[in-house]
């Protein structure tokens, strides 16, 4: 497992690809699968944070449970307009959940900027932070860009 910051050393191609899919629209948006109590997947949308490293805030909840329980997570992006229509990006592995008010303070001022907000939406204090570990990238493009061929780049460290 790597953090976010070691995935764009390593691979800035991909990281940048990747950031530019979660971001497509200003703030991070995309789809947290986690492993359910009898062993199915369950899909989430999220807003994941892109601060150095890849950062949520997770309302309490299902997808909470299901993370604490088993810190096995994907994340995906995918832009639906054509041309680029088949383009996504897709991350696999663990969470770590932080106790560090420093960095939840950073993190909220950006998400609060983000989305042009002043102040949290009520029940945001209860929500965790954790990281998002990084075990595997999954790039597919439509078309070539960036360096990277079109279809399925995979990369773990």
């Amino acid at each position: 497992m790597i953090r976010w910051t070691q995935l764009a050393e390593q691979r800035p191609d991909l990281e940048s690809v990747a950031r530019a899919m979660f971001y497509e629209h200003g703030l991070g948006l995309g789809f947290l699968a986690t492993v359910g109590p009898d062993g199915g997947p369950r899909v989430h949308p999220i807003c994941p944070i892109l601060a150095g490293n890849l950062y949520a805030f997770i309302v309490p909840g299902p997808k909470l449970v299901d993370l604490r329980r088993d810190g096995r997570y994907a994340l995906h992006s995918e832009t639906f307009a054509p041309p680029r229509h088949d383009d996504g990006a897709y991350i696999t592995g663990r969470i770590e959940e932080l106790q560090d008010p420093e960095l939840r303070e950073q993190l909220t001022r950006q998400l609060l900027a983000e989305r042009a907000l002043s102040e949290p939406w009520p029940g945001f204090d209860d929500e965790p932070l954790l990281e998002l570990l990084v075990d595997r990238v999954l790039i597919t493009l439509t078309f070539a860009r960036d360096g990277l061929a079109a279809g399925h780049t995979v990369w773990r460290p």
